[in-house]
């Protein structure tokens, strides 16, 4: 068989860490497709993607294309001559692109499959209390996340972890079954399990400003899990208000104490060091917090700078 020559598809430092793996593997790499530089912060400067900090770095052949369908675009693809196109957290590839190489395109999804199909199924393995995860290999066809699955991996989710630690580790558990999936390409045995829809099927939502704020009236654990999922990006949000004046306020890190209270949901009770928030089966302390304006701290420290009335709520 031919030797493998690679496109590879990406974009954010997830994506970075697979890429790094393929090449440390000795695996040839013509090329690698990201997304277009986009202004970015207070000056609005161009921001390179991770992936592209990366090719360039190591002189990898870069393409930016704005529009996947251009001419211009798919004929300079062709030109790499790759027989096999590997994607990892980029966007939904149009047909004359992922059916272009002789061996196909496989894509690395950080979950399970079918479950969590979408664009944010780390961040929502952890909403939803799962305590397992994983990665999935998968030749992909004309939906999203839905092709022939090649590989699953597994690995079990921590009750304290929150989306970045895990992110971490499925890097380390993605970048090993893509490299087991290549094997397979390489030696010609690669067999596929379709997947089967179900009813019950989880749906890796994309993030928005309106899922990723706090529900005060819901259980302690899911409230808990919903700032873990959403550690360190996005972030959980809520608005705090006081003495006629509101913040809109992150939430990076919080713990669960189970405890009963008369206080009403969403009471903000707080010491010298100490923050915590009634819910209906115990309290919300908060650890780690951003208002807005200023840089993310411990609860310690804010308590320093700030101090709240006895009729503090949040919501």
């Amino acid at each position: 068989m031919e030797k493998l020559r690679i496109v590879f598809m990406g974009t954010p430092e997830f994506a970075v860490g697979i890429l790094d793996t393929i090449i440390k593997n000795n695996y040839e790499v013509v090329g690698v497709i990201t997304a277009a530089d986009k202004p970015a912060g207070r000056g609005q400067k161009l921001k390179y993607s991770a992936v592209k900090e990366y090719a360039l770095h190591h002189n990898l052949p870069l393409l930016q294309p704005l529009n996947l369908k251009d001419e211009a675009f798919l004929a300079e693809l062709k030109t790499l001559n790759a027989n096999l196109q590997i994607v990892v957290a980029f966007r939904m590839l149009p047909k004359v692109v992922w059916e272009m190489p002789f061996l196909g395109t496989f894509n690395l999804h950080a979950s399970l499959l079918p479950n969590y199909r979408g664009a944010a199924p780390i961040n929502w393995a952890i909403i939803n209390g799962e305590t397992k995860t994983g990665v999935t290999t998968f030749f992909i066809d004309d939906k999203i996340d839905t092709g022939a699955m090649i590989l699953s991996s597994e690995i079990t989710i921590d009750e304290y972890e929150n989306a970045g630690n895990l992110h971490d580790r499925l890097i380390e558990l993605g970048s090993k079954t893509v490299i087991d999936t290549l094997k397979m390409i390489d030696k010609g045995n690669v067999s596929t399990v379709i997947q089967k829809d179900t009813a019950d099927i989880k749906t890796a939502y994309k993030l928005n400003k309106e899922n990723c704020k706090i529900d005060w009236t819901k259980s302690a654990q899911e409230i808990n899990n919903l700032i873990r999922g959403l550690s360190p990006y996005p972030a959980a949000w809520c608005f705090f208000g006081d003495k006629n004046e509101e913040w809109n306020v992150k939430i990076y890190d919080a713990t669960i104490i189970s405890e009963e209270h008369n206080y009403a949901v969403g009471s903000l009770i707080c010491s010298k060091k100490e923050m915590k928030i009634a819910v209906k089966n115990g309290f919300i302390q908060i650890l780690n917090l951003q208002f807005p304006g200023k840089k993310k701290m411990n609860t310690t420290e804010l308590l320093n700078g700030i101090a709240f009335s006895a009729d503090a709520k949040v919501y």
